[in-house]
């Protein structure tokens, strides 16, 4: 199901579960539309945590990465999205910067982020993964749905 179509059979729920993402993120992969449950890391700066979770199976799930916005250093590259396809993650979604944008252009993933930036993070082995995310004033949680597509993406809190 598409996200204007989630968006329609859910926009009278009062409860709020069903969030909009706003239009902030770029397409970088070569997949427009994916879906899966959410897997959550928290970094700022070190893709440490990110290389763990795309280097574990997938399942088939969206990796959200708060990044804290930063514009410093990308947190996604080339290898970490192969890495990522070869392991059956069906996305990733990156509240910060990637790099290696043809070669992001050529894995068969929907990749969203902020912006393009070329350096690289400094691996310190911080972060925190499978933790709640607040981001653009409301939570996502580990294991809820994210579905993407070329007019948005949605979470709710199971698959439709």
């Amino acid at each position: 199901m598409g996200t204007c179509d989630l968006c329609d059979a859910h926009k009278d729920r009062a409860d709020g579960l069903l969030r909009v993402l706003p239009p902030v993120y770029r397409d970088f992969g070569g997949a427009v539309a994916g879906a899966g449950r959410i897997a959550t890391v928290q970094c700022l700066d070190d893709n440490s945590r990110v290389r763990e979770a795309v280097q574990s199976p997938g399942q088939g799930r969206v990796l959200v990465v708060d990044g804290g916005a930063s514009l410093r250093r990308a947190l996604v590259g080339g290898n970490l999205a192969v890495a990522a396809h070869q392991n059956g993650w069906a996305g990733l979604v990156v509240h910060g910067a990637v790099r290696d944008v043809a070669e992001l252009a050529a894995v068969p993933l929907f990749i969203r982020a902020l912006a393009a930036c070329p350096m690289p993070t400094d691996r310190k082995g911080q972060g925190l993964a499978d933790v709640p995310l607040h981001l653009h004033g409301f939570w996502l949680h580990p294991g809820e749905w994210l579905c993407a597509d070329a007019d948005g993406m949605v979470v709710l809190p199971e698959a439709p």
